[in-house]
């Protein structure tokens, strides 16, 4: 009998216990922190073997395969260790894949991912396609692939996922973009960040598709230098393509060999013109799938958008409250600057993961009336922005950084919490820190 590790107690290592558990391997659940009561009563319940706040390397060094949570990174010791006696390491959707026929459209980019994900699982599922949305998203992929018999699997799929694959092969891949973020994981070295994003076509075949932004320059430098297998469906915003998505007369027009699809771009639900790029992946992935038209062109214009991303809060004397805790990255926070369209009140700061503000200096010139920082660290944001923002005020929790806001923004202005930096310093993740936003608003 083979012997399965699973390294980390969360959402992934647990649906990677119960599929390695019904697939006849015998398993070891190894936290270094405390797991979850919930995902300790599933461990009990199918009798899998575990621990917490340590791992018991002797045992663990048996392993004829080990999962590793994509939290913790391939330079931990005892990853090394596992690697250097050639015991392989891999992800959730690498293990999990082996044990499915369905289809796999997998979905990576910087920014974007979630609602490219959400969107397309909406599109597939109004269409009465057998389909589960999981990855860095919803439930377990390995636990759905156990319990469940799906024709599609769309998965949202980050680059510390990408890096567990070796056979992992989506017959439809989207990269959305790709903009410097977690290179603290990657020797901050860009072109490794990079490559790692594009390990998702990897193993694609010519019977294959890789659906990208061919606006986007690091993925057009970089297909050039590396090219892919996969049949390529490029989207873009400026130039009209022979196959692919782009934009004409405010139309999206989706171009394939045999056929072409066009949706107004007034009667789309998503915002902004990163949404644009977002619905034209998702509609492009429907149509490869073969799905009608008209379901699409519905789908697009009744979609409800993923929380934390732009969110509508509420509308407080004419001042609108916007949501975008999710922004973790200054390519995110870039996206929501420019989609306002009144006078903004900014609320940003956190864990800088080696940010680059300035190029947020055009939009924040142009729209930010108001900077609140809510964070432990504000240097960097108050040396970039000082000079060119009249007020910043720091506020270190979110009914502060709310309040504030709320005696600073005047009838038919925005506040709009959209952070450009990861949230562990006050708060538990971004949906929290969210969360905590919303709540404080509703209590103004």
């Amino acid at each position: 009998m083979s012997f399965l590790v699973v390294l980390g107690g969360g959402e992934s290592g647990v649906g990677t216990a119960i599929l390695g558990l019904k697939k006849g391997y015998k398993v070891f659940v190894s936290d270094k922190g405390k797991i979850k009561k919930e995902y300790k009563d599933v461990l009990e319940h199918f009798g899998i073997d575990w621990e917490e706040e340590k791992h018991t390397e002797a045992k663990i060094l048996q392993a004829d395969v080990v999962m590793k949570s994509p939290g913790i990174p391939d330079k931990a010791p005892l990853v090394k260790k596992l690697r250097d006696i050639n015991i392989p390491v891999i992800s959730e959707i690498e293990f999990a894949s082996k044990y499915t026929d369905a289809k796999i459209i997998g979905i990576t980019g910087s920014n974007g991912k979630t609602t490219t994900t959400m969107l397309t699982n909406h599109i597939l599922a109004s269409a009465g396609l057998k389909v589960g949305m999981a990855g860095n998203i919803g439930d377990s992929y390995a636990k759905m692939v156990a319990e469940q018999d799906l024709e599609y699997y769309v998965l949202e799929i980050s680059s510390f996922q990408l890096d567990g694959i070796k056979d992992f092969k989506p017959h439809i891949a989207v990269i959305t973009n790709i903009t410097p973020d977690h290179l603290d994981r990657y020797e901050y070295k860009f072109e490794n960040y990079i490559a790692s994003k594009f390990r998702i076509a990897m193993n694609q075949t010519a019977e294959d598709y890789l659906i990208y932004d061919a606006d986007d320059e690091v993925l057009v430098n970089w297909l050039k230098e590396h090219p892919v297998k996969s049949k390529l469906f490029p989207f873009s915003l400026q130039k009209e393509l022979e196959e692919g998505a782009f934009v004409e007369n405010n139309e999206i027009i989706i171009r394939t060999q045999e056929d072409r699809i066009k949706i107004m771009t007034d009667s789309l639900a998503l915002e902004g013109k990163h949404n644009l790029k977002n619905t034209m992946a998702a509609s492009t992935v429907a149509k490869l799938v073969g799905i009608r038209k008209e379901t699409i062109r519905q789908c697009v214009s009744n979609f409800q958008g993923a929380p934390h991303r732009l969110e509508n809060v509420l509308k407080i004397h004419h001042v609108q409250y916007i949501n975008d805790s999710k922004a973790t990255n200054v390519n995110a926070a870039y996206y929501a600057l420019d989609s306002m369209k009144t006078p903004t009140v900014w609320i940003v700061g956190g864990v800088d993961k080696g940010n680059e503000y300035k190029e947020l200096m055009p939009l924040v010139r142009e729209k930010v009336k108001a900077i609140i920082c809510l964070g432990l660290d504000n240097e960097k944001i108050k040396e970039t922005f000082g000079n060119v923002v009249d007020l910043i005020v720091e506020t270190y929790a979110m009914e502060e950084a709310v309040k504030v806001a709320y005696k600073i923004a005047e009838r038919g202005d925005t506040v709009l919490l959209s952070p450009a930096c990861a949230s562990f310093d006050l708060f538990k993740n971004y949906e929290d820190r969210g969360d905590q936003f919303k709540n404080c608003v509703k209590h103004l």
